[in-house]
């Protein structure tokens, strides 16, 4: 299954999540109440995602999923301080928020799925190629900050 490392562009897999959850469950009643805190749990995954950038932007390295090994730089400032991924973090927080828009305790299977995916054939590569680039200071990295929270 290695073929499938860095194939598929995380947003695409978030994205393709959704739709598979929102299939899976399919809510009939509106959403109500629960669109207010929906909209709060998505907001805070897209403030994750947003500070995972911000930070990649600030020290002007490549913010490209596909393509670890052309990273110039191991950011370890700003978020970075508290989780090494992000905004694969901010995406299932998103995800989270689907789950709590959907209104359905099953949803959470598709944020689980997507935690899964993206930590076997997306964080796994990257980790491999930070650690041939930046060698035991991406160790001490890892040594300081959690891969997700």
């Amino acid at each position: 299954m290695a073929w499938l490392e860095h194939r598929i562009p995380p947003p695409l897999v978030a994205f393709v999540t959704a739709v598979l959850m929102w299939l899976a469950v399919r809510p009939i009643d509106p959403p109500g109440n629960r669109l207010w805190l929906a909209l709060l749990v998505v907001l805070a995954g897209v403030a994750v995602c947003l500070a995972g950038v911000a930070s990649f932007r600030r020290a002007r390295t490549t913010v490209n999923p596909l393509k670890p090994e052309s990273a110039s730089s191991l950011v370890v400032a700003g978020i970075y301080r508290h989780t090494r991924n992000p905004m694969y973090l901010g995406f299932a927080i998103i995800l989270l928020g689907w789950c709590v828009f959907l209104g359905s305790a099953l949803a959470v299977i598709g944020v689980a799925a997507f935690v899964l995916y993206i930590g076997r054939f997306q964080i796994r590569p990257e980790e491999r190629a930070l650690r041939e680039l930046f060698g035991a200071e991406f160790e001490a990295f890892c040594g300081r900050v959690r891969r997700w929270v």
